[in-house]
């Protein structure tokens, strides 16, 4: 831990050295809720979010808030570990496919950015739908052609040569429009319920609240749940057809069994004693023994980490690196040759095409050598993985 702050009702923990005003404003906010309980972690990635910024972890007394998990619901990390000692590029190329030159591969069976599947997927990848009526009713059969998919932002879809000596595959994804359109249902009626009672939370904070025990607060329970199993779904089904574009290129490729993690939920634990409302919003479970992932940012390191337990973080670490830049300011103020030179002289295979992708460039994200070095009493690194090709929608 770098620092406390105590000006406020809760306690801030602070694992990082700087913060934007922006998102300080959200932690303090965090810190002056009612129902918190005993204090706010946050951790070195963090950057201002709507409501919560991303990288806070809050835990909660009898409440949960929509906005403090995010419209990506079950937003995570899977990874992958091939038998494979090494890959040249065209290897990589073919594998990506999606070119001129290499037709086929992942690019040909994972739509990126905002497309979908030209048709329906095999019902057998889907969680089981909530029998009741719920708002997830009318969103399924639109699902059956989002999952699989990667979406746009900082989605991606990674090539990796890993510190142990093998390849890895990596994905980071969430649950597409189905987890949008939960987030932004519930969090209407949260501020619609919030204004009938007169609420201490002020509507500007953008953290409307529902009682975890009234109707509205156990039906987003249990769709915000079926979000994150429809994550982790999309994510497995994706990760399906990575390992069928290695395998039809390198046919004797053997891979372990997948390590999978979300960083966007809210879970009822115990901590300090205590049954709590944890909320992860850009925040990674970090159990003692339990593996994570954190990525880097487009041609930098990524890790498989096994947590401390640390109490103070709530068992918690970091997701990412982090973004220091917004994406417009990143667009207008990042050097388009340096960006691309330096993946170049990387050998990164990367999707730095034109100005507009600057927003993911490597420049838009903290140096997560530091972001690592201010969670070293949160998490232990097993193995340090350098992209060799990223594909972003």
């Amino acid at each position: 831990m770098k620092d406390v702050i105590s000006t406020e009702k809760k306690p801030i923990k602070l694992w990082l050295d700087d913060i934007e005003d922006s998102a300080m404003s959200q932690v303090k906010n965090l810190a002056n809720l009612p129902f918190v309980f005993r204090h706010i972690a946050i951790m070195p990635d963090c950057h201002m979010g709507y409501g919560m910024p991303i990288g806070g972890v809050m835990a909660t007394r009898d409440v949960i808030i929509p906005n403090a998990v995010g419209v990506d619901i079950g937003c995570g990390m899977c990874a992958v570990k091939t038998n494979i000692n090494d890959l040249d590029q065209t290897t990589i190329k073919k594998i990506i496919g999606g070119s001129k030159d290499f037709k086929g591969g992942i690019r040909s069976s994972i739509p990126i950015g905002f497309s979908h599947q030209s048709k329906k997927q095999d019902e057998k990848w889907m969680p089981k739908p909530i029998e009741e009526f719920s708002f997830l009713d009318g969103l399924y059969e639109k699902a059956l052609k989002q999952i699989g998919t990667l979406g746009g932002g900082n989605h991606f879809i990674e090539i990796q040569k890993g510190s142990d000596g093998y390849i890895w595959l990596m994905i980071h994804s969430g649950s597409r429009n189905v987890g949008y359109q939960v987030a932004k249902h519930h969090n209407d009626i949260a501020i619609e319920l919030n204004e009938k009672w007169f609420s201490q939370v002020p509507k500007k904070w953008e953290l409307a609240f529902l009682p975890i025990d009234s109707d509205e607060g156990r039906a987003y329970l249990k769709e915000m749940q079926y979000c994150v199993d429809f994550a982790l779904a999309n994510r497995a089904l994706m990760m399906h057809n990575v390992k069928e574009a290695v395998l039809n290129i390198c046919p004797d490729t053997e891979f372990k069994e997948m390590i999978n993690i979300a960083h966007n939920y809210a879970a009822m634990e115990h901590h300090f004693k205590t049954n709590v409302m944890i909320h992860r919003k850009g925040a990674t479970k970090a159990y003692k023994g339990e593996f994570g992932i954190i990525p880097g940012s487009q041609g930098s390191a990524s890790y498989i980490v096994s947590g401390l337990g640390n109490r103070e973080s709530f068992m918690s670490c970091s997701h990412g690196a982090g973004r220091k830049m917004g994406r417009k300011q990143a667009q207008r103020e990042l050097d388009f040759d340096t960006e691309k030179n330096c993946l170049d002289k990387l050998g990164v295979i990367h999707s730095i095409r034109n100005k507009k992708d600057l927003d993911e460039a490597p420049g838009a994200y903290k140096d997560i050598s530091v972001v690592m070095a201010n969670q070293i009493d949160l998490i232990k690194v097993e193995v340090e993985l350098k992209p060799l090709a990223v594909i972003k929608g």
